[in-house]
């Protein structure tokens, strides 16, 4: 099975998950990046992030250049934003058809997940092996252990 590893990170947190995994998982790594970056001021970001999640709102993003075809398996990493995924990864679901597909999805917060499995779970039926991981502030809460096991899972 073909593997990729799509991800978005804002903070840098997201990015450091998939820096200490890509070693570890035989996959393509493709960056979502918007077309227009967000702001570095985070209480911008905080409340522009909300605006587009109440709104439904699909930020245009980057062409990252994958054939869906060619993958069995999509590692979908995102933080959460107002309970749910960023909206750069919402424009990345509606673009790419992932029902066909196993999702394992990757999902960074600071401890408020809410209803983002489920969101992810309205794109696509397969997906398992969500890995969960809290940070507070810079630090990764999560103990390390559940990363280790997501990678064996990955690797099945």
């Amino acid at each position: 099975m073909k593997k990729a590893i799509v991800y978005y990170s804002y903070s840098g947190h997201t990015k450091r998950i998939i820096d200490m995994i890509k070693e570890k998982i035989d996959a393509d790594v493709f960056e979502i990046k918007p077309k227009e970056p967000y702001s570095t001021n985070y209480d911008e970001v905080v409340y522009l992030g909300q605006d587009e999640v109440n709104r439904n709102y699909l930020r245009e993003i980057e062409d990252i250049n994958i054939n869906l075809d060619n993958y069995d398996t999509i590692i979908l990493a995102t933080p959460v934003w107002w309970y749910t995924f960023a909206p750069v990864v919402h424009t990345l679901l509606e673009k790419y058809d992932l029902k066909n597909k196993r999702v394992m999805p990757i999902i960074t917060n600071g401890g408020w997940l809410g209803h983002t499995v489920e969101d992810i779970k309205k794109y696509s039926p397969n997906v398992t092996n969500e890995l969960i991981l809290k940070f507070d502030g810079d630090k990764l809460v999560t103990d390390s252990s559940a990363i280790d096991k997501f990678i064996e899972e990955a690797n099945k």
